[in-house]
């Protein structure tokens, strides 16, 4: 499925939208005016609706994402670095970036690239 502002999301997949983007084919976007952030459902805060359900998993997948990106950025500096690559380049560094990280976690290899 190809996205009028560039965007090619295979068919069947889904792309993690924040409340930015519209909600369209292969963008899953929070719910809006539903509680939201991981620190609206500590304690005995529990989900009460599907949407705050939804919202909270879209959250908690949000901040693992965020996670991994700040990992890469940190052991590979090019990618914290303003970027001046096209597009295309640019996702294919993280893909490598992603794969060494992969690669020295499996082999144990302990100083840094």
């Amino acid at each position: 499925m190809s996205q009028p502002d560039g965007i090619n999301i295979p068919d069947g997949k889904f792309y993690l939208g924040d409340a930015g983007y519209a909600c369209r084919p292969g963008i899953l976007p929070p719910f809006r005016k539903t509680r939201y952030h991981l620190n609206e459902f500590s304690g005995r805060n529990y989900p009460r609706t599907a949407h705050e359900l939804f919202n909270l998993r879209h959250s908690s997948l949000r901040v693992t994402v965020e996670r991994a990106f700040g990992a890469l950025r940190n052991r590979f500096k090019i990618l914290d670095q303003k970027p001046f690559h096209p597009y295309s380049t640019q996702v294919k560094l993280v893909l490598a970036c992603c794969i060494l990280h992969n690669w020295i976690l499996q082999w144990g290899f302990d100083g840094h690239v």
